[in-house]
């Protein structure tokens, strides 16, 4: 059904487009509410216009500067589309006849602020609204007729602020944003602008469409982006204001989303947790014992029943109650006795006298063996050394101490 829809709008804004068969027509218009949606644009917003899949609207800012500007509304003609200028006050000052053959080709014109500030988020806030303010003033006077130009501003370079969007909103204008640009602005080539514009649509499926009209390579690449839109079955949108002789579009709050949830799906979403606060911890009840019995009467019937396992006694072996003290009352332990902390030692174990009679007793004999072996068998001199024969004299009695003396002296030193 959306495939026979799609084609049937597309062979409708051919029919509306005489002299052009391959032209893309226009295949709506939709009729907007400012003060509802002041914000669009999923460039920098949550929401955009509300387009169905495929669709796609014409925006052209910077305008009007008659080299290029007039070759845009040559080409958006011989396609029958129509599309959005955001005008610069002062190009309209300088080219009120481009402003007016904008309004009378049938396409919505809007504000671009008075002299295209490329910072304006750095601007002072009284300068900012002076730029909008004078703008529209300037477009007005180019229009010549009295009315004004449509209350859509796009900020140059979307260099939005929250003062500028909540003075806007205070004035009923729309502000714009786009959802994908074609970086015509940039030192590209047309063929880039091309390729950019294509891939970036397809990956969005729809939306708004930032292109200038004061390029030249917009010029070159524009014709090429219309056909390749008609063959991949886009389709052209044009936006105009909410007037009180002019009721907007009904809409329902999910189509101003780029990609709304699908009716089809359903979409699960969490509980909110509420906020609460507690007035203190809870006092929870003190478990019973008999809170703890795992036994359960039905098992052994269950078993029996189904014929398998062995039913378990219905009373356990280990006693199911035990006694316990009262709360607050402590256990009396007994005294430990003194022999508990007795060390047995073999020389503690006999009377003091009898300790006293062994240590001399091994006194006694440490020094007994000590003496011994400092004790030799001693050999006088002459019993060791023998007699010379032929000698008839005794000899002389020697001092047995000072002998032995000598002769005990001679033999440690001989030792």
């Amino acid at each position: 059904m959306g495939l026979v829809t799609s084609v049937a709008a597309q062979a409708a804004s051919a029919a509306d487009c005489p002299g052009h068969p391959d032209a893309i027509g226009t295949s709506r218009t939709i009729v907007v509410d400012p003060r509802a949606y002041p914000i669009i644009g999923t460039m920098q917003y949550g929401k955009t216009l509300p387009l169905q899949d495929r669709e796609v609207v014409l925006t052209f800012d910077d305008g009007p500067l008659p080299k290029y500007s007039n070759l845009i509304l040559d080409i958006l003609a011989a396609h029958c589309a129509k599309a959005t200028f955001f005008m610069v006050g002062s190009q309209a000052s300088a080219n009120p006849a481009g402003v007016r053959k904008v309004r009378d080709a049938g396409h919505t014109v809007a504000t671009h602020t008075q002299n295209h500030p490329g910072g304006m988020d750095r601007l002072p806030f009284d300068r900012s609204k002076q730029e909008i303010e004078q703008g529209i003033a300037s477009v007005t006077a180019a229009l010549g007729d009295g009315t004004a130009p449509a209350p859509f501003l796009r900020i140059p370079g979307l260099r939005r602020t929250d003062e500028i969007e909540a003075y806007a909103a205070s004035k009923g204008l729309q502000l714009w944003s786009a959802d994908f640009p074609a970086d015509d602005w940039r030192d590209v080539s047309a063929s880039r602008v091309y390729e950019l514009a294509m891939q970036r649509l397809e990956r969005k499926g729809k939306g708004i469409l930032l292109l200038h009209d004061i390029q030249p390579r917009t010029v070159t690449a524009l014709p090429r982006i219309l056909h390749e839109m008609k063959v991949r079955g886009y389709r052209i949108v044009h936006v105009v204001p909410a007037t009180p002789g002019r009721p907007a579009t009904p809409t329902e709050p999910q189509q101003w989303l780029l990609h709304p949830p699908s009716e089809t799906v359903a979409i699960s979403r969490w509980p909110k947790v509420p906020k609460f606060a507690a007035a203190g911890p809870a006092a929870l009840p003190v478990p019973a014992l008999s809170d703890l019995d795992w036994r359960n009467p039905d098992a052994a019937t269950r078993a029996q029943r189904r014929g398998r396992a062995v039913p378990l006694p219905l009373i356990a072996l280990w006693p199911r109650q035990i006694a316990l003290p009262p709360s607050g009352v402590l256990a009396a332990l007994p005294v430990p006795a003194a022999s508990v902390f007795r060390i047995p030692d073999p020389l503690m174990l006999t009377s003091p006298g009898r300790r006293i009679d062994t240590a001399n007793a091994r006194a006694t004999e440490v020094s007994a063996k000590l003496a011994g072996k400092s004790r030799r068998p001693q050999t006088s001199a002459t019993q060791t050394a023998p007699k010379p024969e032929g000698a008839g004299a005794a000899p002389k009695p020697t001092d047995s101490r000072k002998n032995g003396r000598s002769v005990r002296v001679a033999g440690l030193k001989k030792r």
